[in-house]
């Protein structure tokens, strides 16, 4: 079994292309159930995001895998295939374990080092379980990049040296209404993302801040974290008249903010008035940056200007701890390749121990308790020395290339029964994905 990866992201393709495979949760579900029923994949899940889309999964087959999981994201596009699969990408086994970790490292992000991407690799992991596709093999795999995000946020520098995506759109925003300090914010949308542009502006002391949510009690609760007033979706326009600057970021299916809608907020105003659009897909009509004084800044414009925002030395830092932390991951995943075989092949020599000593007794009825237990541990001690060399070799090779060949070899030597080998495995454990 091996791990396959197939997605899109802000690398691959233009953001027009990524809103048309922007899911809401119902689809995010639909995808990771429709991957994980094809035949040769044994687990599935999704990492979604604002800018990439990518399918993770353990499968038996390469190629049979690779061609159903990219026609899913295929028809989720609404594109052809020759149109589509040139911004895909595939990652297997080695690789798509190193891509993992990089970008639960934020190495792979829009903004390089951004926080935000732990926590929707954790959530990726959460959905997984709750849904069943999740299983040992990604379920380790997944645990790891959690702890492997968090060393290298602890040991370098990379999560302060590239801005949030919202602190990167209110630097340029600032460019046109001016330091956000003081100003009147409104921000739309009540979700983990409204939660973070909330937080940063009001660190950045705005003046009125407002939570404009379709469901009340979400904007209503979400203000008051942050001493703020809410209004419903209906008091937009109302909102959108005063306001000096406005961050939405709903996951809509449509526009929430259009020309006629904030033209007619702006009857008699030239005030400058700064858009940031967060969504996928945008929530701001495009064309509204034709309206006097109004700037728009969204994810295809944030991604021009985060090129390049880690320095080379944090980055290399980064890199060096993945490097590290792949070639351990990879050396311990060979290692319990082996411990099925193992564990069966130690289960055989104690069967065969006990039966051997069952036979005895049967035709040794008259020996004493004492004279009994001397035999077994003799007995027990030359199965253990017989066995003590080939297992410790056969873990010592799973370092080396062929490591699978080694077990089966003993698997085959000691005609070891496969359900007795595939019954050895590791339980699924979720101290990372609710944390």
């Amino acid at each position: 079994m091996s791990v396959l990866v197939v997605g899109i992201s802000h690398n691959s393709a233009p953001m027009s292309l990524l809103e048309r495979v922007a899911l809401d949760e119902d689809g995010i579900h639909k995808l990771m159930t429709d991957a994980a029923s094809f035949e040769h994949v044994s687990e599935a899940t999704v990492i979604a995001t604002c800018n990439r889309l990518e399918v993770y999964t353990e499968v038996e087959r390469f190629h049979g895998s690779i061609e159903q999981i990219s026609r899913l994201l295929v028809d989720r596009a609404g594109e052809s295939t020759e149109a589509m699969l040139p911004h895909l990408y595939v990652h297997y086994d080695d690789g798509a374990i190193s891509h993992l970790f990089q970008v639960a490292a934020g190495l792979d992000s829009m903004a390089v080092g951004e926080g935000q991407i732990l926590g929707q690799t954790r959530e990726a992991l959460r959905r997984g379980q709750e849904l069943g596709t999740v299983g040992p093999a990604l379920n380790s795999l997944f645990q790891q990049a959690l702890r492997v995000g968090k060393r290298t946020r602890a040991e370098t520098g990379i999560d302060q040296v590239a801005p949030t995506l919202v602190t990167a759109a209110l630097q340029e925003t600032a460019k046109v209404v001016g330091d956000v300090a003081g100003k009147d914010v409104v921000i739309v949308g009540a979700g983990a993302m409204a939660g973070l542009a909330t937080a940063t502006v009001r660190r950045l002391g705005v003046g009125r801040l407002t939570v404009v949510n379709r469901s009340a009690d979400r904007a209503e609760r979400l203000a008051a974290q942050y001493d703020g007033h809410a209004a419903p979706l209906g008091q937009l326009g109302a909102e959108l008249a005063r306001a000096d600057v406005v961050i939405s970021c709903t996951g809509s299916a449509g526009t929430v903010i259009d020309v006629p809608q904030l033209a007619a907020a702006r009857v008699g105003s030239d005030r400058p008035l700064g858009l940031i659009d967060l969504a996928l897909p945008h929530d701001i009509d495009r064309d509204v940056r034709d309206l006097p004084g109004v700037s728009l800044v969204g994810l295809a414009e944030l991604a021009e200007l985060l090129q390049g925002g880690a320095t080379g030395r944090e980055v290399l830092e980064v890199r060096r701890i993945l490097g590290e932390e792949v070639t351990a991951f990879l050396a311990a995943r060979r290692q319990a390749s082996v411990t099925p075989t193992v564990v069966a092949l130690r289960s055989m020599a104690t069967n065969v121990v006990d039966a051997e000593m069952s036979r005895l007794e049967s035709r040794l009825p008259d020996l004493d308790e004492t004279t009994r237990n001397e035999i077994r541990h003799a007995v027990r001690r030359v199965a253990d020395k017989l066995l003590h060399e080939p297992t410790v070799r056969v873990k010592e090779l799973a370092n080396e290339q062929g490591a699978v060949s080694y077990a089966a070899a003993l698997a085959e030597l000691f005609a070891l029964d496969p359900e007795a080998v595939d019954a050895v495995t590791r339980p699924i454990g979720v101290e990372e994905a609710g944390s």
